[in-house]
């Protein structure tokens, strides 16, 4: 698979695939069976597949409610050791969500919860230094001042290897960037066809030579009849290509930067191959106009 770049000179710079694994929807319910998870994960990092995203709020929080709270990290940190392909991943978690009762969600950025979730996904994860810990989500009870702070610090302790924002606007990356400085090495906001608010994030993140890493990068294509009614562009390409619309997605998403690394979901091998080949795929000029016009 093609590369893209992750971090720098005075982080390291790490080659990772193209296209990424975000893994918020794993876990073992009757319908993932383990064996599943493990097969969708070797199918991953044989096709090249070597960004792996989790966070400590993810997981099965209408059964476990608040006990979902690190779920998927000891998940992933387990398969990855199973398979014995643990060093050929760079595992990403994040921090500042909760999970609640009932399968809510939350936030908490202050400082003495930020420290303590670094701390709880170290152990979770199995590792002596994370090599990507992301701020999730602003905090509209602690000032973003006040989380940069705390991410300066975390940055600073060495338990972090490098830092990440989630869900950040462009002035927020921007005071992020003027305090952590190389530190910081990517921004995750949602971005795919159906939602193109985060435009201005990643003119931000090229111009600062840091990583866009869009969640739910299918997010809104739905059903074959949808994707012909409200994206008829995607639908005629993959046609052209007699490759799947998800693809040519995220081949288009890959076109609008050379900072873009989508990170979508997969909970079965055949959809991350799938997933996986779009970082083949050529767009022409008139391809990937065509697609940023619907």
């Amino acid at each position: 698979m093609r590369t893209r770049t992750l971090g720098n000179d005075t982080v390291g710079r790490h080659e990772v695939g193209a296209i990424g694994l975000g893994l918020m929807t794993f876990d073992q319910t009757g319908t993932q069976p383990r064996e599943q998870l493990a097969d969708t994960v070797r199918a991953a990092v044989d096709a090249g597949v070597t960004l792996f995203d989790t966070a400590d709020a993810y997981g099965p929080g209408e059964e476990k409610g608040a006990g979902a709270q690190g779920e998927n990290e000891r998940l992933i940190a387990s398969l990855l050791d199973e398979l014995g392909v643990r060093d050929r991943v760079l595992l990403a978690t994040k921090g500042g969500h909760v999970r609640t009762d009932g399968g809510g969600w939350a936030t908490d950025s202050t400082p003495a919860h930020l420290r303590a979730a670094v701390d709880a996904s170290l152990e979770r994860l199995g590792v002596e230094q994370i090599a990507l810990w992301q701020h999730h989500r602003p905090d509209p009870d602690v000032p973003y001042d006040e989380v940069i702070g705390t991410l300066k610090e975390i940055a600073d302790s060495g338990k972090v290897r490098m830092v990440g924002l989630s869900n950040a606007d462009p002035d927020q990356i921007r005071a992020a960037h003027a305090v952590l400085g190389e530190s910081l090495v990517s921004v995750q906001n949602q971005f795919s066809p159906a939602f193109r608010s985060s435009r201005p994030e990643i003119d931000v993140c090229e111009e600062l030579g840091l990583a866009f890493l869009p969640w739910s990068p299918l997010g809104g294509l739905g059903s074959a009849k949808d994707l012909a009614e409200k994206h008829p562009a995607y639908a005629e390409v993959a046609e052209a290509h007699g490759v799947s619309p998800q693809q040519v997605a995220l081949a288009w998403e890959l076109a609008q930067s050379p900072v873009v690394i989508p990170i979508p979901g997969a909970k079965r091998p055949q959809s991350i191959l799938d997933s996986a080949a779009a970082a083949d795929l050529e767009l022409s000029a008139e391809e990937v106009e065509r697609l940023d016009a619907g």
